[in-house]
């Protein structure tokens, strides 16, 4: 289950969240790159449903994500992931639910790869308020294969590794109090995935 708090900000801002004294370990750096499935049909859109292969450094992971709630910025969804080999899309040996398993395998053959992101990851592991939290901050784009289409990326995610749910709202207000000034950090309820599809729904309509 992950539960997670997504931020919208302004790239002018970046340098003062940067400067934010919670973050002053040195961040980890990644490069993401993203492919997001689905059929023809758009079984998986109508499912709520994610199906996103990633390449993290020089590691090809494949991950599924449920429907889940969001509010204010907040989500709650059921996720799997782990290693795979590109185009392999073998979810019984990752989706420990026997019929969500069945009805991805049953879909399988009707994937295809409808968007990408591409974007650079900085992220720390902050304790606070009694919980244990990776902020990432995350920069790059979104685009449609064979189109010009593009989106940019520019979100901070504040993901809940243990403790409990209000504490991601508090650190949210904390990082919003940096030194030179407070900043905006506005939640959000739409995922990358979800601004991909609307990229690749008005690609498909030209």
């Amino acid at each position: 289950m992950e539960t997670e708090l997504k931020l919208s900000l302004c790239a002018s801002d970046v340098p003062a969240l940067l400067a934010q004294p919670l973050l002053t370990t040195p961040a980890k750096v990644q490069r993401l790159l993203n492919t997001y499935f689905d059929t023809p049909a758009l079984d998986l859109k109508q499912r709520r449903m994610a199906v996103r292969e990633r390449l993290a450094g020089e590691q090809w992971l494949l991950t599924v994500k449920t429907a889940g709630q969001s509010n204010n910025g907040l989500s709650r969804r059921q996720e799997w992931e782990a290693p795979t080999t590109p185009g392999a899309l073998d979810f019984a040996a990752l989706v420990d639910d026997a019929e969500l398993a069945a009805t991805l395998m049953a879909l399988r053959a009707d994937l295809k790869p409808l968007f990408r992101t591409d974007f650079e990851r900085h992220s720390w592991v902050v304790t606070h308020a009694g919980a244990s939290i990776e902020v990432a901050l995350d920069q790059g784009h979104i685009t449609v294969p064979g189109t010009a289409l593009s989106e940019g990326i520019l979100e901070l995610e504040l993901e809940l590794l243990s403790g409990p749910d209000a504490a991601l709202h508090a650190l949210a207000q904390a990082l919003r109090e940096t030194p030179s000034k407070v900043i905006a950090l506005t939640p959000s309820d739409t995922s990358k995935a979800q601004r991909g599809m609307a990229l690749w729904s008005q690609a498909s309509r030209h």
